[in-house]
C-alpha cells in the first residue's frame, strides 16, 4: 500500500509539473535555475544548464532535478510486493528449519543465532546492492532485528505463549 501511495504521489507530481510548464514556463525555468544555483552553479552556468536540459524534454529535466523521479520509471507496487514476498520467505526459512530440525534442548539459542546470521547477511546484501559502506546497514539489521526478536519473546512470555 505504501508503494501504491508513493506511485500516486509521483503521478500527481508529474501532472502538476506538466501543468506548471504549460501555465508558467518562465517561472518554471527560473525555478530550475534556482535548483542548480542551490547546488553551487553560478546563475549564468545554471541558466545554460537549464537551457540545454530543457531543450529536449523540459518535463523530464524538471522531474529529475526537483523530485529525483523519471516519468517512465515510476515505483511499481507489484515489484515491491514480489520483492517483499521473496524477502519474507527467505528470511523465515532458515530460522524455521532450525526450529524444526534442531533438538529441543538447544533449539532456541540455535534459532536465535541463525536469525542473527540471516540479519547480518541481509544487511550485507543490501549494502552490497546499493554499493554503500557495509557497517551501517549490517548494524541496523542486526540490532533492529534482534530488538524485534527480544520484544516478541518478552511479549510472548508475558502472555504465556512462549514458555522457554
Amino acid at each position: 500500500m505504501s508503494v501504491s501511495s508513493q506511485r500516486d504521489t509521483e503521478v500527481a507530481l508529474i501532472a502538476k509539473e506538466r501543468h506548471d510548464l504549460v501555465a508558467t514556463p518562465t517561472e518554471e525555468f527560473d525555478e530550475l535555475v534556482a535548483v542548480y544555483q542551490g547546488q553551487g552553479l553560478t546563475e549564468a552556468t545554471a541558466r545554460q544548464v537549464v537551457k540545454e536540459l530543457t531543450a529536449h524534454d523540459p518535463l523530464a529535466a524538471h522531474l529529475r532535478a526537483e523530485y529525483g523521479i523519471h516519468q517512465d520509471e515510476l515505483t511499481n507496487p507489484w515489484h515491491a510486493a514480489a520483492a517483499s514476498a521473496i524477502a519474507f520467505t527467505s528470511g523465515f526459512l532458515l530460522p524455521l528449519l532450525a526450529m524444526v530440525l534442531i533438538p529441543a534442548a538447544i533449539r532456541i539459542p540455535i534459532t536465535v543465532a541463525v536469525a542473527v546470521l540471516g540479519l547480518f547477511a541481509t544487511g550485507w546484501v543490501s549494502a552490497h546492492i546499493s554499493d554503500s559502506a557495509k557497517h551501517h546497514p549490517i548494524m541496523r539489521n542486526v540490532l533492529g532485528g534482534s530488538a524485534a526478536m527480544a520484544l516478541t519473546w518478552i511479549i510472548g512470555h508475558l502472555f504465556g505463549v512462549i514458555t522457554g
